[in-house]
């Protein structure tokens, strides 16, 4: 039996380790290699900083900014290095521990429990003193791979943790991006109305003063103060808006609204091209689609943890040391101290905990991969949604430029029409309003086509997806 044992050691040392359950393997997209809405471009990549492409310095200020100093970012770096830090656990079980232990203890035994079965005469020694002291060593062989299996979901769940921080910072500065496009169209409009308010204040004044002179009965230069009023009512609309969309950005960067603004400018940046890339591309670099991913991988690890609780566990333990009653001998050689173990647990009955454990672990793998294909299908989407938008919004823009220019000469023609007294000037106002809303809606559709640009490039994932 005493040379058994060091044979046993040594055979299951040697013993090779598997690691039960399901390999990972990633799952087929079918996203083929063509959009719906748009030209497939292999290759095609953004910048991390794809904001910058504007070529807006005070955007760049703005998402620099929200990055960092955003609390929702905060708290998904604090996430990942938790998760980073879980990693070490795990990966601590794949290795022996050697702990020290000490131990000094002094106790007094009972004259009378001790003296009453002795013979007379005989003197013993009351007082007891002990020291012990040993480096202990144990190691579990982790034969069916619980262990490292449970340091790959580990480190999946970092991965993915990764992966949602990137999945933020995208998210934020694609928000900045829209915030900022929006005011910036807002304040296209604002300049437009400005400029109406102007042209219909001295359109106002002439009427008065035809009417005035006895040339005209007045109505039009009531007419004339009813679009003035009217074009007042339109500015404070977009300031009531310019106003949240500011309020939105300075949250954005972590700011009060009362102590944040932005000026104002009524040109928009300019319209960059972004070039949407290969849809298995597209999946590869987007961070949500990496988040889920790692997700399914760490859900399929634990699938074979569980398996592993079903087999035999064998750990290895071993102690050595000094053990002494005198301290002053207690590093002395004939002190010395020793053992070795082999230790071996196999599960008898659990009342189907084990069973219970193993049908989770596949019902989450099932929920991981379920979520998996849902996301990688509203990836796709969200760029040809973008792409579609981008288009309509190019149709529409050239439209609405062809027709101002219509609306302009039209315009002018009636003018001159009224001057003439050949028409009446409810015929001046329908085609200045028309005017007005033409250059209104051009606005507005210029700052939405860099609103579906940004969300073209978040769509594609940014570029964070290349790390």
């Amino acid at each position: 039996m005493k040379s058994l044992l060091p044979i046993l050691s040594i055979a299951a040392l040697t013993l090779p380790s598997c690691k039960l359950g399901p390999n990972f393997h990633r799952l087929e997209t079918g996203a083929g290699d063509t959009w719906k809405e748009g030209h497939a471009t292999p290759n095609a990549s953004l910048p991390d900083a794809w904001w910058r492409l504007f070529g807006d310095s005070e955007l760049n200020r703005l998402v620099d900014r929200a990055l960092a100093a955003n609390h929702d970012l905060a708290a998904a770096k604090s996430r990942l290095d938790t998760s980073r830090a879980l990693i070490g656990l795990d990966r601590a079980r794949l290795f022996p521990t050697l702990d020290l232990t000490g131990e000094a203890g002094i106790s007094r035994l009972s004259q009378d429990a001790i003296g009453a079965n002795l013979p007379p005469g005989i003197a013993i020694d009351l007082e007891r003193q002990r020291y012990r002291s040993t480096f202990n060593l144990a190691y579990d062989l982790d034969l069916w791979g619980k262990n490292k299996r449970l340091l790959e979901a580990s480190s999946a769940e970092a991965a993915a943790n990764e992966a949602v921080l990137d999945a933020q910072r995208l998210g934020i500065a694609a928000e900045v991006a829209r915030q900022y496009f929006l005011l910036r169209g807002l304040d296209a409009q604002e300049a437009v109305l400005r400029d109406t308010l102007k042209s219909r204040e001295q359109a106002l004044d002439l009427q008065k003063s035809r009417a005035d002179a006895g040339l005209t009965d007045g109505l039009a230069s009531g007419r004339a103060r009813t679009e003035l009023e009217l074009a007042n009512h339109d500015l404070a609309a977009v300031q009531r808006q310019r106003g949240s969309a500011e309020h939105a950005l300075a949250v954005l960067c972590r700011n009060a609204p009362s102590s944040f603004s932005v000026s104002r400018r009524g040109s928009l940046p300019k319209l960059p091209s972004i070039r949407p890339g290969l849809p298995a591309e597209v999946l590869a670099r987007r961070p949500d689609v990496r988040a889920s991913e790692q997700r399914l991988r760490a859900a399929n690890a634990r699938i074979g943890a569980a398996m592993a609780a079903f087999y035999p566990n064998l750990s290895l333990s071993g102690s050595a040391g000094f053990e002494s009653v005198d301290v002053r001998r207690f590093l002395d050689w004939e002190n010395r101290v020793l053992s070795l173990g082999a230790n071996l647990a196999a599960p008898i009955f659990d009342g189907g905990a084990n069973k219970a454990n193993l049908s989770a672990s596949r019902s989450r793998f099932d929920e991981a991969l379920s979520g998996h294909r849902q996301t990688l299908l509203v990836a796709l989407r969200e760029v040809e949604d973008a792409l579609v938008d981008l288009h309509g919004l190019a149709r529409s823009r050239r439209s609405l430029e062809a027709a101002l220019v219509s609306a302009r000469d039209t315009r002018g023609l009636s003018q001159e029409r009224f001057d003439k007294g050949l028409t009446n000037y409810l015929e001046v106002v329908d085609l200045d309003r028309s005017v007005l809303q033409i250059r209104l809606s051009l606005a507005q559709v210029e700052a939405q086509q860099r609103i579906s640009l940004a969300a073209l490039a978040k769509a594609l994932g940014g570029g964070w997806g290349g790390k």
